[in-house]
């Protein structure tokens, strides 16, 4: 029985994710910069080929001004070089107009042949400080508004952001049917409002299982209220070695030249330091023991130089997939991973684990992936 109802109740599978290092978030030894891990197109597009190679159904591409690529130009590079791994793109709602938006994510749908799905994202944007009630409001009428130009013939809008009146949705009408699955990560109110009204997979970041659980909760409540179920994930890191004590030692070698002053400037760069999801991560390395364990096995060392995802799983391979294995019964049905550096543990997690992990892909389980290219404008419909 899962924690709460699932839109993915019956699925024996699991959606499996790998991490493109977009903004310079790579290192051998953590909050040690390394020019060979930069982020540059040629070692992220490296990072998402491997991933495709291991059999990872989907791989996050972030967002990050200051240290970033632009996403959005990234996944269109990779379309050609890739032919069967889905990109979780993140889009920073309000950063483009939102029709145009529409546009873009529609011509990126047809480029993968459906191989999109999009991390909706509430940051600040660079030079902004805005109260996060807006932002939140600002998002959720960009959804709204993508949602009308993938299902509907004209775009009628009125909010508090945003107004339109007639504009024909022909050149952003997507390739999946319905548009890409929504995933989406939050934890304030007005975050949890809209994830549960309007997005499908809910992201969660590590923390002990209790705590997880509180937040399936939470996000469910909002969801039932809109009559609807939700699909839930996880981003967290992996060590992942043939015994528990190598991994371990391999997660004090990663932190065994990090200066702990540059890893709080690392941490506090990012538009989202301040957040609420960045605090719980902060509370579970303070409830950590002095390994940095906060429960068997989740690690918290990864958050002492990097804002958000914060902790990693480490053990052997049988360690690492009982926990899976507990994560799936809570309910989780996607999860994205990822390792440092990412190219080598792409390896070996591939190696050590997606062989003993049954996949999926989600908008394939939820059929939005049509047989044949769609009969749209963009597709093999008439241009009017």
């Amino acid at each position: 029985m899962t924690v709460v109802p699932v839109t993915s109740a019956d699925l024996d599978a699991s959606e499996i994710a790998w991490f493109a290092a977009l903004c310079s978030d790579d290192y051998q030894f953590l909050g040690v910069p390394d020019p060979a891990l930069k982020s540059s197109w040629a070692h992220c597009s490296a990072i998402l080929k491997e991933a495709e190679a291991q059999g990872f159904g989907n791989i996050l591409c972030p967002s990050s001004y200051q240290v970033g690529q632009d996403t959005l130009t990234f996944v269109a590079g990779c379309a050609p070089i890739t032919s069967r791994i889905n990109m979780l793109a993140a889009i920073r709602c309000g950063e483009m107009q939102p029709i145009m938006l529409a546009r873009t994510v529609a011509t990126l749908d047809h480029m993968l042949e459906g191989r999109l799905t999009l991390n909706v994202i509430s940051s600040d944007f660079p030079g902004e400080v805005a109260e996060s009630r807006f932002r939140y409001q600002r998002s959720r009428e960009v959804v709204e508004i993508l949602k009308q130009a993938w299902t509907q013939d004209r775009i009628n809008y009125e909010g508090q952001v945003y107004n339109f009146k007639d504009v024909s949705t022909d050149p952003a009408k997507p390739y999946q049917t319905g548009g890409p699955l929504l995933y989406f990560g939050g934890y304030s109110p007005d975050a949890l409002e809209l994830c549960g009204q309007h997005c499908d997979v809910y992201l969660m970041w590590p923390e002990p299982e209790e705590q997880l659980k509180q937040r399936m909760k939470d996000v469910h409540q909002v969801a039932e209220r809109h009559g609807r179920t939700l699909d839930y994930g996880l981003r967290v890191h992996m060590i992942v070695r043939d015994t528990e004590a190598e991994a371990r030692e391999y997660a004090e070698y990663l932190v065994s030249r990090l200066d702990d002053d540059y890893g709080k400037l690392i941490r506090d760069r990012a538009h989202d330091s301040i957040s609420l999801g960045v605090a719980h991560q902060r509370q579970a390395r303070e409830l950590a023991d002095r390994f940095g364990y906060v429960e068997p096995h989740l690690w918290t060392g990864i958050g002492r130089a990097r804002s958000g995802c914060g902790a990693a799983l480490v053990g052997s391979t049988e360690q690492v997939l009982e926990k899976i294995e507990r994560y799936r019964k809570m309910g989780i049905r996607a999860f994205i991973f990822s390792g440092y550096p990412h190219l080598d543990e792409c390896r070996s997690f591939g190696k050590r684990v997606m062989p003993h992990l049954k996949t999926c892909t989600l908008p394939h389980v939820y059929g939005r992936v049509p047989d044949q290219t769609p009969m749209t404008p963009l597709g093999a419909g008439d241009r009017r």
